[in-house]
């Protein structure tokens, strides 16, 4: 460890010149960085591996040290797996096939005795906070409650991006040298003795110093760092994230960990004085015994390996299904006939029954997925827009700007929602005039949902008639050191990418659609986490309008020629977007539309009505509110009505139940009912025999698709710490994160309405090509490896040839029987709609 000394009073500088520091400052915040929550505000709300922190450890053993150091529910109960095993949830002979392989033969009946009829005492208290504890145990003093209420009004006021009334006073210089600057100036002060003021004016508040003052023992104030800041993760995550990323508030502020600690200590200091006077010592002279290694090792229980026993065979149950449906499907009839349209999907899991519907609705068409920013990596720059909006996944850092000209729709705004209603005088006018009409349309919208503006649409992120800078024609023009649009050779490389990784090379129909996807809502501040993860929490629809101008221009095409991708003339590609609430699809750019394809295209338009549809009662068999045995037409207008509503929590599932990531030709998962739960990633070995587009494609599906897949896992089976509760009661704050009433700890995480239907699995990676070249591409990549190796997620390799299935465990491929030996058949699956709400197991379609 790193030696440094502190004379900062006499104790220190009489300690000798030899003797190793047990702390230091910044390795101590650089660890507690890694471990705090790194959610980003809600505009940037990115869907992320909530214990990131324990990534680097085998996935039983992260979570066993999660629970013990940190105190997170990291499974379901004991309880649950029993309820799941005798609803048949749990397949016996899954788990059987777990026991004989975790244990043995021998064993294998004795510890199935102690999954179906053991008894354990409840876990410990977690190792975080015990020390801490001792100030309201040794002197009966909760400085959490005299302490958080001040800090977190302070902290969101001054993050503060719109909502407040007033500006907080001084903010330009940083949060720490801002508190100082208004201590030394105003009449009124955050503390209440003197000390702690004099000490942050004197400038004597060195974290090290504080901490000598509250804990003395200075082996123990890393622990007691982590006790302080993990007591309200949720405002520590935050700032940590701010301070990283200061561009995620678009009114950006200076703030940094060190500094909320410094603040934190110094209030602690100032309670205590303020409750305690002269009567407290620094808490290590008063403790009783020795406090445990926050770190140290963590033991193993029998309780631990009966609920790693029961959450594999958990998820195998769901996996032995599926693959058993891969291996038992018939193989598809090639169509021959030639292709009516194209149609490209983002690979997101809600994108899955649409395209099932598609196909079944015109049996010529032909659909594909692949992430929702299509190839193409840029800042957006909305016209009349003061910010840029990055449309690519969250660790690509553009280096272009795509700006939107020729937006003539005016916005709609209501007069009430104005700065004028801030005001002494005219805010109590309008209080008074417009305030009953706003209270009664209020009242209007229980009974006859409608859009407003208010709501947050999806369609309003681009205008539909509007122009985009697209082509770089120009050397010299760049905005902020960003490149304005794209030069054909880019252009190029962009689109050859996009088809070659999906595997459309030829063959291609007079119209390929390229449908980007978003969502609608009025009540939900998390709105974000609801669009395209792949364009960072934001709807792909400008992507598709912008990869479809780039594979309809001629001289992109003259390249592509010359690569070997012959695109013909009559091919014309068709941006669109899909807003995943309300069930609609929109078309851009259909002026530039032959007359022959324009034809085609209102016939087509037609198809995609009706799967959405059908999209829509598949959907609703989830919701309370609707009927499914309505007619397709009046549930789609339920659905609708439901995207608007301000009563609604639950306007649509987002990501729920999510559980595979199929990466392969659409052959291998056509013939499968798979209940909206997989995301669908198109891919043709044939094309990429040594897995370089494959490699591509992991090294953003796995953090992606696994981190999506984790953040559902733990707010599952903890939705008070890892989780943000219900949405309820939730209060914005500051237009960046939310609260349970005024002045509670941030919540990151998602809320119980997006988890309530939820099986915490860990996703299934199926991947199509030989296994020997996948297990060399996911070797190529350290930070890839580690999510399967490390089993964060799962992976089986189908041999494209023989169809066999290859599970990756312990570094390599080993050959997978399906114990599932027979799927049932089904024709008509709504008979299934109609009358269940819960999770369907997979059927094969006929």
């Amino acid at each position: 460890m790193k030696t440094q000394l502190y004379f900062l009073d006499e104790q220190a500088v009489n300690k000798p010149h030899n003797t190793p520091a047990f702390f230091s400052e910044n390795e101590v915040i650089h660890e507690l960085k890694h471990y705090l929550p790194a959610q980003a505000p809600l505009k940037d709300f990115i869907h992320h591996n909530t214990l990131h922190a324990f990534q680097h450890l085998p996935f039983e053993m992260a979570i066993r040290q999660a629970s013990e150091i940190l105190g997170y529910n990291v499974s379901l109960s004991l309880e649950e797996y029993r309820s799941l095993f005798a609803a048949g949830r749990i397949d016996p002979t899954v788990l059987n096939t777990v026991l004989v392989r975790r244990k043995g033969a021998a064993l294998a009946k004795e510890w199935k005795h102690k999954l179906l009829s053991g008894t354990y005492k409840p876990s410990q208290s977690p190792r975080i906070g015990r020390l801490r504890s001792n100030w309201k145990r040794l002197y009966k003093t909760d400085l959490d409650s005299l302490v958080h209420p001040v800090l977190f009004r302070i902290l969101c006021s001054y993050l503060d991006q719109g909502i407040a009334m007033w500006n907080f006073p001084v903010w330009h210089k940083g949060f720490l040298a801002s508190i100082r600057e208004m201590e030394r100036t105003s009449f009124t002060s955050f503390f209440r003795t003197k000390r702690a003021k004099e000490l942050l004016l004197n400038g004597k508040c060195q974290v090290s110093y504080l901490l000598h003052l509250l804990v003395g023992d200075e082996t123990l104030y890393k622990h007691y760092i982590f006790d302080q800041q993990f007591a309200h993760q949720g405002w520590s995550g935050m700032v940590s994230t701010v301070e990283d990323q200061p561009h995620t508030l678009l009114d950006q502020r200076k703030i940094s960990l060190h500094d909320l600690i410094v603040f934190e200590l110094l209030l602690e200091i100032d309670a205590l004085d303020y409750q305690l006077g002269d009567n407290w010592q620094p808490l290590a002279s008063r403790l009783p015994g020795k406090i445990p290694d926050l770190f140290g090792p963590v033991k193993p229980t029998e309780k631990d390996e009966v609920l790693s026993i029961w959450q594999e065979a958990f998820e195998w149950s769901y996996y032995d299904s599926v693959l058993a449906g891969i291996t038992q499907q018939k193989p598809a009839v090639k169509n021959t006939t030639k292709k009516t349209f194209q149609a490209m999907f983002c690979i997101d899991d809600r994108e899955c029954s649409l395209r099932r519907y598609l196909e079944k609705l015109d049996a010529s068409c032909e659909t594909f997925g692949t992430p929702g920013f299509f190839g193409v990596e840029f800042f957006y720059k909305p016209e009349h827009g003061k910010a840029y909006t990055k449309l690519c996944p969250a660790p690509v850092t553009p280096k272009y700007l795509i700006k939107e000209v020729g937006n003539n729709t005016k916005r709609q705004q209501d007069v009430h929602f104005t700065k004028h209603t801030h005001s002494l005088f005219r805010g109590w006018l309008i209080t008074q005039t417009l305030g009953f009409w706003s209270a009664f349309k209020l009242f209007l919208t229980v009974f006859r949902p409608s859009t407003s503006p208010a709501a947050a649409s999806s369609f309003k992120h681009m205008d539909k008639f509007s122009k985009l800078t697209i082509e770089h024609t120009n050397p010299e023009h760049q905005e902020n050191e960003l490149q304005v649009g794209f030069t054909l050779e880019e252009m190029a490389t962009r689109v050859e990418g996009l088809l070659k990784s999906i595997g459309l090379v030829k063959d291609f129909a007079p119209i390929v659609y390229v449908v980007g996807h978003g969502s609608s809502s009025v009540n939900n501040p998390h709105y974000s986490a609801y669009d395209c993860g792949a364009c960072s929490g934001r709807p792909g629809s400008v992507n598709a309008r912008v990869i479809c101008f780039m594979a309809n221009h001629p001289k992109v095409r003259e390249l592509l020629r010359s690569r070997g991708l012959d695109i013909p003339a009559t091919t014309q590609f068709v941006g669109g977007l899909h807003d995943t609430t309300s069930d609609e699809v929109v078309f851009y750019d259909e002026d530039s539309l032959t007359a022959g394809n324009l034809e085609k295209h209102k016939q087509h338009e037609q198809i995609f009505s009706q799967a959405l549809d059908y999209n829509a009662k598949e959907r609703s068999r989830r919701f309370d509110s609707i009927d499914t045995k309505l007619s397709l037409q009046a549930i789609h207008h339920k659905i609708r009505k439901r995207s608007v509503s301000l009563f609604e929590p639950r306007p649509e599932l987002n990501h729920a139940t999510n559980a595979l990531c199929i990466v392969g030709r659409r052959d291998i998962s056509q013939g499968l009912f798979l209940d909206r739960r997989s995301f669908l990633n198109s891919y043709d070995y044939q094309i990429d025999p040594e897995g370089k587009y494959l490699f591509n494609i992991l090294k953003a599906a796995a953090p992606v698709c696994g981190g999506i897949n984790l953040e559902y896992f733990f707010s599952r089976v903890d939705n008070q710490k890892l989780g943000a509760g219900t949405k309820l009661p939730h209060n914005v704050m500051g237009l960046f994160g939310v609260a349970n009433g005024i002045d509670g700890d941030l919540r990151p995480g998602l809320p119980s309405q997006m988890i309530e239907v939820h099986d915490p699995v860990r996703i299934l990676f199926i991947v199509e090509h030989f296994p020997e070249i996948v297990l060399t591409t996911i070797k190529q990549s350290a930070q890839t490896y580690e999510w399967f190796i490390n089993e964060w997620v799962h992976l089986v390799s189908v041999h494209p040839v023989t169809k066999e299935l290859y599970r990756f465990k312990n570094g390599n491929f080993q050959v997978y029987q399906p114990n599932n030996q027979h799927l049932e058949t089904i024709s008509d699956l709504n008979p299934l709609l109609e009358s269940q709400a819960e999770n369907l197991p997979v059927y094969l379609l006929s």
